[in-house]
């Protein structure tokens, strides 16, 4: 198998733009780690004009796809979590190519998981898990519990990312399984949520009350990342917070978790007077 990959790399394994190639092979029968192929091709390259470049190929009745992805976006995921698969792959695949042990150094880079990458990623997964349960709950008090159920389940796998993130360890695919043993408590309270018998008004009632102060009980290191920022000034309008080069990648669950920390008395609201009477703008500093 690998005599008929190898012409689809080795000509570009000798480019100089290519830092390294892994091959992941699919493992079991059913797997989404590799989008149901047989063989995924990842190849490291400093620059492309693509961000991502994806080719399909077909042999002996199996599939393999080949991903090019530049070093820019790869470091994007890997900061963000926005592609799991991405981390698994590192983690799982074979090096076929490796130029000045790039893709040993990265490896490596991910078992340890600098502590500022950490960081972000907490605020990014607090972010998500604020608008989840928010969401959850306004439904919740306008009746339309089926949709309250989605946002709270959702909540909760947020919940479990955080406290894997917050352990030390990059979150997997099949990230209730991690949870179960760095977390117990929030497994079980996804168990109780899934499984119970109780009507679904009453598991979502308990569920909102016990992870409100899951959630309250981890807002200092979910809002650390933010704080940290906004300490290096005295104060900042909406404007210029979620145009900072660190805070962009919050998107469109900054502003909910902003209100969150404000409402819990974390953050403070500056008003500063307009021409308008009786108008101000409005603006942020760190209680």
């Amino acid at each position: 198998m690998e005599d008929i990959l190898r012409p689809i790399y080795q000509e570009r394994a000798s480019q100089d733009n290519t830092l390294g190639i892994i091959k992941i092979e699919k493992k079991h029968k059913v797997t989404t780690l590799t989008d149901m192929f047989d063989v995924i091709l990842l190849m490291i390259v400093k620059e492309q004009k693509q961000p991502v470049y994806i080719k399909h190929y077909q042999y002996e009745g199996k599939k393999a796809a080949l991903h090019i992805v530049n070093e820019k976006q790869l470091q994007e995921w890997l900061l963000l979590g926005s592609n799991r698969r991405i981390v698994e792959w590192i983690y799982e695949g074979k090096v076929l190519f490796d130029r000045n042990d790039y893709m040993e150094k990265l490896k490596t880079e991910l078992q340890e998981f600098p502590f500022f990458g950490r960081k972000i990623k907490i605020g990014l997964e607090f972010a998500k898990l604020i608008r989840r349960y928010m969401d959850g709950k306004a439904f919740f008090e306008s009746g339309q519990y089926l949709d309250a159920f989605n946002h709270i389940v959702h909540s909760l796998h947020h919940l479990g990312r955080l406290s894997i993130i917050e352990d030390g360890f990059h979150p997997e695919l099949t990230v209730w399984n991690q949870v179960k043993h760095i977390e117990p408590e929030i497994f079980k309270l996804y168990e109780e949520l899934i499984k119970s018998e109780e009507p679904i008004e009453k598991r979502l009632e308990l569920l909102f009350l016990a992870s409100e102060f899951l959630i309250f009980s981890r807002t200092p290191v979910g809002a650390a990342h933010l704080l940290e920022v906004m300490e290096t000034r005295d104060q900042w309008s909406m404007d210029e917070i979620s145009e900072h080069p660190e805070i962009v990648h919050y998107g469109v669950d900054f502003s909910l978790l902003l209100e969150y920390l404000i409402e819990k008395d974390i953050i403070q609201v500056v008003e500063i007077e307009t021409k308008g009477l009786g108008l101000y703008h409005r603006c942020y500093r760190v209680k």
